[in-house]
């Protein structure tokens, strides 16, 4: 047990979402929108407080509420339109934590096709005969977002998809729009509850593509939403979508930095919204912008990520580190993960006795 009398979560909210904080505190019936970032295994030190809100806290409402993600994000927001979302998310981090791929002498890491295989497998297991009951949730719409690939990135090849990369990063440093003529959001939605509008974000910034989520294609959306680009194989075609390759949703989106509309609660693995994968270097875009002015970000202090093993969070990288290890790794995330309960405590916490005070501006 990491002893620390610090407080673990950190509050940030733009303008409009402090004001309504400030006004009405924060109430279940006041959110409109979830989103689930990119970001593998980060996501699972947010199991917590995926309990917390699915589990208990917006049960106390009865609005409808738009579930948004991309890659790990997406599993987690399908996840919670199960019927029973406290299992299925013990179930997602249990499966998570244990991923093993045999690999072969002197193999640093498993093949893309070798976590492909794998991961369609556990995909498979964990949904089938649950489809229908995510797709027609009472209360929650899922939106699952991937990069369709065009021109060079439109099929899956040794030479050209690394050379559409390629072309795809120096777009993207001209600007994310430029990008599009590489990769295209591709949007997947649920039918939706009785009352409950379309897609609960603009989609002029960028080229996107709206497409309805089915019981034929959602392990495919689901799957191709979590397809890093060379680490796992793209998915070639999916029911009922356009031609083309489609990768992780976290390329085009990494931190769902989107033109929200409503107030949107954000379980988040840090301060910075990164708008796409390809963001990452490029410090600029990682300001908030007026897209967030609606938003709520939970994200885990800084000083309490340093205490955990290896002074930061649970990340892929972590795969190599311990590709010969597994002991290691799960027992380090497991840590990890144990630790990440004070998040939703002290969520519930200030829900409880709210703090304004605790309202940082995003």
């Amino acid at each position: 047990m990491i002893q620390s009398t610090r407080q673990t979560l950190r509050i940030y909210a733009g303008p409009k979402a402090r004001a309504h904080i400030r006004e009405h505190g924060l109430l279940p019936e006041h959110i409109h929108v979830i989103p689930g970032a990119a970001g593998g295994p980060k996501g699972l030190i947010l199991g917590p407080i995926d309990r917390l809100l699915f589990g208990s806290w917006l049960p106390k409402s009865s609005q409808p509420i738009h579930l948004v993600g991309a890659s790990i994000g997406a599993w987690r927001m399908a996840t919670a339109c199960l019927a029973s979302p406290i299992d299925g998310f013990i179930r997602l981090e249990r499966d998570y934590v244990h991923q093993d791929y045999p690999l072969a002498p002197g193999q640093r890491r498993p093949t893309a096709q070798q976590v492909s295989e794998s991961f369609q497998s556990n995909l498979e297991s964990f949904y089938l005969g649950h489809i229908s009951q995510v797709l027609h949730h009472p209360r929650y719409r899922l939106h699952v977002l991937c990069s369709r690939g065009k021109h060079l990135l439109s099929k899956e090849h040794g030479f050209l998809t690394p050379l559409g990369y390629a072309m795809a990063y120096l777009s993207n440093a001209i600007s994310r729009r430029t990008m599009g003529i590489w990769l295209e959001r591709t949007v997947f939605s649920s039918p939706g509850a009785a009352g409950l509008g379309g897609r609960p974000f603009e989609i002029d910034d960028f080229a996107t593509r709206e497409l309805r989520l089915t019981e034929e294609n959602f392990l495919q959306a689901v799957q191709a939403s979590c397809s890093i680009p060379f680490a796992l194989k793209a998915v070639p075609a999916i029911a009922d979508a356009p031609a083309g390759a489609y990768w992780d949703g976290g390329i085009t989106d990494y931190h769902l930095h989107l033109n929200y509309q409503g107030l949107v609660l954000y379980p988040h693995f840090q301060r910075a919204v990164v708008p796409g994968w390809l963001d990452k270097q490029l410090k600029a875009r990682h300001r908030p912008t007026a897209f967030l002015d609606n938003t709520i970000v939970l994200a885990p202090d800084p000083a309490w990520v340093a205490c955990l093993p290896n002074q930061k969070l649970p990340d892929r990288t972590d795969f190599v580190t311990y590709s010969n290890d597994l002991k290691a790794r799960i027992r380090n995330w497991t840590i990890a993960i144990g630790e990440s309960q004070r998040l939703a405590d002290e969520f519930n916490e200030w829900l409880t006795r709210p703090d304004f005070d605790r309202v940082e501006p995003l």
